[in-house]
């Protein structure tokens, strides 16, 4: 299983690992979901709300998000979005 760190940030995937960015991975892992939304880094903030399990943190993810673009994205929509789901990787390379 990938770490929050790694799964937050990762940005593909190599067969059976996940491409980590490392530079964004060392700048932001220590912000909460809240704070990778507020500083516009939706991709993370909407794995990180993912990670935590928590269903009121993707909601929170799509209003930050929707007052930002000034749209109306449902939260069910955030997944083909920004083409984040949970996977199964066990390994990461970090670039």
């Amino acid at each position: 299983m990938l770490s929050r760190e790694e799964f937050i940030f990762t940005i593909g995937y190599d067969g059976p690992m996940a491409v980590v960015d490392g530079q964004a991975k060392k700048l932001y892992s220590k912000l909460s979901t809240r704070e990778l939304a507020e500083k516009g880094l939706f991709r993370a903030a909407y794995s990180s709300a993912l990670w935590s399990k928590d269903p009121k943190e993707p909601e929170m993810v799509a209003e930050i998000y929707n007052k930002a673009a000034g749209s109306s994205v449902p939260q069910t929509s955030l997944p083909r979005l920004f083409g984040v789901f949970q996977t199964d990787v066990n390994r990461a390379i970090i670039l």
